[in-house]
């Protein structure tokens, strides 16, 4: 056999075993559960998926079609990087990319709930799943429109997110990645809305203590013109009841 007669069964083999995993985990995921809200967390009166749940829902169907489950460290300055790495028996992998979290304080339990939350989020979104969702039922028992949106002075809100355990701050870190992730002023406004239909008024000081002063900015002009609106509208009614008495 020659070098490249070599060299093209060595690809194809490669090949093979490439599609084999790839089939592989296709029927793994189709067993993949979602990661159940069984933890409850008592300070924000709310229910989560926590990391154990997480690796349940996906464990038993990774194993049966043969795969084991690595989530592997990188360096990270800051804080911490997970990938979760899916094993083959074949020998191929399958990788969900590098995670980076920072660290809420930079000290022992701080870089140990910012790899809890890496752990849990790299896991879903390698393996394409998601906490079983409570987020109807919370926002039905919410009236916004009925006070004007208030936005926390951040004073004290460092000193309560260190006082936080580790689901809490894991939390408080989920909401405020989502509201730096946003793409527009408007999304980010409505990734802080959301955040407010958990949070009580400490937590949200806390969570306005991890937003940048853009993020900060965008979402306090939309709130003020939201008021504003309101107020006008409120105005216009008002007046008009007073023309329609008059005549």
């Amino acid at each position: 056999m020659s070098q490249q007669e070599f060299l093209e069964t060595v690809m194809k083999e490669r090949e093979y075993l490439d599609m084999k995993a790839s089939a592989a985990f296709v029927r793994a995921q189709a067993g993949f559960g979602a990661a159940l809200k069984t933890s409850t967390n008592p300070h924000f009166r709310s229910r989560y998926a926590d990391l154990s749940a997480c690796i349940e829902a996906v464990i038993d169907s990774l194993h049966k079609n043969g795969f084991a489950l690595m989530q592997k460290t990188h360096e990270c300055e800051n804080g911490v990087a997970i990938e979760t790495i899916f094993i083959h028996e074949s020998g191929e992998q399958i990788s969900g990319g590098i995670f980076r979290v920072p660290a809420g304080k930079q000290d022992p339990q701080g870089y140990a709930s910012a790899l809890t939350y890496a752990r849990r989020n790299s896991l879903m979104a390698a393996s394409g799943i998601a906490p079983e969702d409570d987020d109807g039922n919370a926002a039905s028992k919410l009236k916004p429109a009925e006070k004007k949106m208030q936005i926390p002075a951040n004073v004290g809100g460092q000193d309560y997110f260190d006082k936080c355990d580790e689901q809490e701050r894991a939390l408080i870190l989920d909401f405020a990645m989502k509201i730096e992730g946003a793409e527009t002023d408007q999304a980010t406004f409505d990734a802080y809305t959301k955040a407010k239909q958990t949070l009580d008024t400490e937590q949200q000081t806390a969570l306005w203590s991890k937003v940048s002063s853009q993020k900060r900015t965008a979402i306090k002009n939309i709130g003020q013109a939201k008021n504003a609106e309101k107020n006008t509208w409120t105005d216009v009614a008002q007046c008009d009841g007073k023309d329609a008495g008059s005549k």
